[in-house]
């Protein structure tokens, strides 16, 4: 970090406050060269805990300076590793309070930039977008705003942002640990004052999570995709390594390639077989609609929704 950046942002937050020539400033001097080093990474989150009032120009600058160097800063770029998850994670929770908006926009950003992330920070980023629905008050980087006790339009819009994107539990899809999270939020703001894209979003959801087709082979992990980055830069290896490496890398590939007879359904036919509810799927449904002894609104929703399928 250079020293000019370290005392430009002490300097900035001293009182709380930042303008939009402060942000310009200070994402000149750490962004030139469109790479942040982890000292300013680092001035960076400490300076967002100091803030009172953080404007759409400082969210901006926030979210995509931390994006880049969370996601793209080490090799290979688009796979977040573990001891950046967890450098992340601690950064968020050092000031021991609800993440802020700037934070929650952050982690959507990884997990829409990114290929694949850890399953500590999957499991971490749920827990926050919970709390911050139920919990948090205050003013969104889309002029929108955060309310507690209920599900308004723009929570709903930043819960689909996160369960449905790239490096999410289910790649573009929803797992059961999302579903889950989608009927605990239901049961905790049953009643309450929502907006009609909750219910649209909680019926979607759960009933992709039943039906939707997600690609076993979407995401691969951050090792793996090192391991693929080197085996394509290799060119010193004769035809028949390279082949038999290929074959090793990607058999399925390679059969289809080389005249292999091996069945592979289609993509219609996978998707058409994930339509199917199986049983254990309907056992898991049945235990939460059963939960409290009564099927509510959402819950018929949903039901409904099934059932015209």
């Amino acid at each position: 970090m250079s020293v000019h950046f370290g005392e430009l942002a002490k300097k900035v937050g001293a009182d709380g406050a930042i303008t939009g020539a402060d942000v310009l400033a200070l994402r000149r001097e750490a962004w030139p060269d469109g790479r942040i080093s982890q000292g300013e990474a680092e001035a960076i989150f400490a300076l967002n805990h100091e803030l009172a009032t953080k404007p759409a120009e400082w969210v901006d600058f926030f979210v995509e300076t931390l994006g880049e160097y969370v996601i793209n800063q080490r090799a290979p770029a688009g796979y977040v590793d573990a001891e950046n998850a967890q450098w992340l994670m601690g950064q968020i929770d050092a000031d021991g309070q609800l993440g802020s908006m700037a934070e929650l926009e952050l982690l959507v950003r990884v997990f829409k930039r990114a290929q694949n992330v850890p399953q500590s920070l999957k499991e971490y980023a749920l827990k926050q977008m919970e709390k911050a629905v139920l919990e948090g008050t205050g003013p969104t980087r889309d002029g929108g705003a955060l309310q507690a006790g209920n599900v308004n339009a723009t929570e709903a819009k930043l819960l689909r942002r996160a369960i449905f994107a790239p490096a999410s539990e289910r790649p573009a899809a929803v797992g059961p640990n999302e579903a889950s999270m989608l009927f605990r939020l239901k049961d905790a703001t049953l009643g309450a004052d929502n907006d009609p894209e909750w219910k649209r979003l909680f019926v979607q959801g759960v009933a992709n999570y039943l039906q939707g087709y997600s690609a076993e082979n979407a995401q691969i992990s951050r090792e793996r995709a090192g391991e693929l980055q080197a085996f394509m830069a290799d060119t010193s290896s004769s035809v028949g390594g390279f082949l038999g490496r290929m074959a090793r890398a990607a058999p399925n590939s390679f059969g289809v390639v080389f005249g292999r007879k091996d069945y592979e359904p289609t993509r219609e036919e996978l998707v058409a077989e994930a339509e199917e509810v199986t049983s254990d799927e309907s056992a898991w449904l049945a235990t939460k609609i059963e939960a409290d002894g009564k099927v509510d609104e959402y819950e018929q929703a949903l039901l409904d929704f099934l059932a015209e399928d």
